[in-house]
């Protein structure tokens, strides 16, 4: 295939870093191998670490086979579908692996999400077993759908299973008032030790066809109505790490394999840390750290502490850490590579980044329905403020018409960006509908972004098309705004969004959090200080600071919450 985009017009391996290839191999292959490579070449290097203790990848090899033996004798096979409700701990890496390994297909559940939601992914994913952990963050919800719903089965484990002393770290938390008390019945509950209390031998299944065959249903955040489920083959999932592993190649390589040190705090149930953190993390034998959720204090601990070489973030992580009063002081120097996705990063916030720790946030895009990749930064070559980068390998990009999709629009011409590759999903779950909406007659996936493309081939997200903000019949993009709302010297984090407006149909309003110590602002000081950075048609009416903005999963911001407020705020 080409290496332009659709149009033809701009050819953007010029911007690869030197010895990085567009045509690079895809070695295919099933998800679990990835491990198995890499245990048999580094059985004794350190895997795992977390809370104090380490599992190797031999050990942890060890540990999927046991896993895989008990899901077995679970019926757990091709087509049955096991649920990961779980926070980032070893019990994921291991379940993960090991569903695989017994032939059957990986559904991801988030921990903050909503009871229907739940109940909606269970029943729409056919999810009948599902592993989990005592705590009653987790628990609970659900054990209230064991009979009532498809779910048959929790598999439950201790966040100290794993640890030197499992039975001291239960008891803590049981004090503590942590966890849930579980039932001793085989019909519906199993621990996770006893899942794995067996000798691993087991003939791991064998995936006829990677491109056919269902690793991961990933449900996508979604904006509106319940969350869809997103296909993703093994052939996805393994070309994203081929994807990933060119860019961090070429003449000069970014890691050394065997050698690097991740912070892996980034949920592993979100498809940006499953398969930036966890799967390319296994794939070049590094440590993964794992961090059960994101304290500013702690990750900046870590990072100093333990010589963190790769930490992908959102931008949200990285504005706390930029407003924490260690940061400024922190010898960050092992760091090599800092990675941001999931959420546009503003220009304000990566430049600080820069100044304090002399590395690059090496921005990129990409999607659920993407395997998480799509363009890159290079981080070693040309960063354009604003940009998400250049397409990655494999991958062809094209823009139609936001008003007009059966028309594709030139090279910086703004559009609905569109993708072409081998990491793109099978489609949704159940949603031939959608399918068909979701893809061009060429088999373009329609992202809903609105993006454009340099003469370099560097892409620029303006914004999604349903967040687009309709003021007067010009379209008003929010990340336009939050730019340069967040050049302000209070603000902290920043999110727009589009409220009724008798006169002009929509206006934009602001969301703001303020930096420690700041004074606050108000609306007429914030627009006398937008006054010159925006056009007319673009000024903020309303402005609202909060203490803290409601965030996804992943940890970035999320616009949802908001605008459901201001919708009943307006209701007559």
């Amino acid at each position: 295939m080409s290496n332009e985009t659709a149009g033809g017009a701009i050819d953007f391996r010029k911007s690869y870093p030197p010895g990085v290839r567009w045509d690079a191999p895809l070695p295919g292959g099933a998800v679990q191998d990835i491990l198995t490579r890499t245990a048999q070449g580094f059985p004794d290097h350190v895997a795992i670490e977390f809370n104090g203790a380490d599992i190797t990848y031999g050990a942890l090899q060890a540990l999927v086979f046991r896993a895989a033996k008990g899901f077995r004798a679970l019926g757990v096979g091709p087509g049955v579908h096991v649920g990961l409700y779980l926070p980032n701990c070893p019990h994921y890496i291991i379940a993960f692996f090991g569903v695989l390994t017994a032939g059957g297909t990986v559904v991801n559940y988030s921990p903050l999400d909503a009871a229907r939601v739940l109940e909606h992914k269970v029943e729409d994913s056919e999810t009948d077993i599902l592993v989990t952990l005592d705590l009653k963050v987790l628990y609970p919800q659900m054990a209230a759908l064991l009979g009532a719903s498809r779910l048959k089965r929790l598999i439950v484990g201790n966040i100290g299973d794993f640890s030197p002393e499992p039975e001291t770290v239960a008891a803590f938390l049981k004090a503590a008032g942590q966890t849930a008390d579980i039932p001793a019945d085989d019909a519906y509950h199993l621990t996770f030790r006893a899942l794995i209390d067996n000798d691993g031998a087991v003939e791991p299944f064998t995936v006829p066809d990677p491109g056919a065959t269902l690793a991961v249903l990933q449900y996508t955040g979604g904006t509106t109505g319940l969350p869809k489920g997103a296909m993703l083959s093994h052939a996805n999932l393994t070309a994203a790490q081929a994807q990933l592993l060119e860019l961090c190649s070429g003449d000069e390589p970014l890691f050394e394999i065997g050698g690097e040190r991740i912070l892996a705090v980034l949920p592993l149930f979100h498809i940006y840390a499953l398969s930036v953190n966890m799967l390319l993390g296994i794939t070049i034998a590094a440590r993964l750290v794992l961090h059960a959720k994101f304290e500013a204090e702690a990750a900046l601990r870590t990072l100093t502490d333990q010589r963190i070489s790769f930490f992908p973030g959102v931008p949200t992580m990285y504005a706390g850490l930029l407003n924490h009063p260690g940061m400024a002081k922190a010898d960050l120097r092992a760091l090599k590579f800092c990675g941001t996705g999931g959420a546009p990063l503003p220009v304000e916030l990566a430049e600080r980044f820069l100044r304090l720790t002399g590395c690059h946030l090496t921005e990129g895009w990409g999607m659920t329905e993407t395997t998480a990749t799509g363009t890159f930064t290079p981080a070693r070559g040309v960063h354009k403020a604003g940009s998400c980068g250049v397409p990655v390998p494999h991958v062809r990009l094209k823009f139609i018409d936001v008003a007009d999709p059966a028309r594709e629009v030139g090279p910086g011409e703004r559009g609905e960006l569109c993708i072409y590759g081998p990491n793109v999903m099978k489609g949704y779950w159940k949603k031939p509908s959608a399918n068909v909406d979701s893809f061009t007659a060429d088999g373009y996936f329609r992202t809903g972004d609105v993006a454009w493309m340099d003469g370099d081939g560097y892409v620029f997200i303006v914004d999604r098309t349903k967040d687009m903000i309709l003021c007067g019949g010009f379209n008003v993009y929010p990340r336009v705004i939050e730019e340069a709302v967040y050049e302000h010297p209070s603000v902290a984090e920043a999110t727009a969004i589009g409220i009724p407006d008798a006169y002009r149909g929509q206006a934009p309003k602001v969301f703001i959090t303020l930096k420690s110590g700041a004074d606050p602002v108000t609306l007429e000081e914030m627009q006398a200080f937008l006054k010159g950075r925006l056009g007319k048609h673009e000024m903020i009416a309303a402005l609202e600071i909060r203490a803290e903005l409601p965030k996804t999963p992943v940890g970035k911001l999320s616009k949802k919450e908001l605008v459901e407020e201001e919708a009943r705020k307006h209701q007559p």
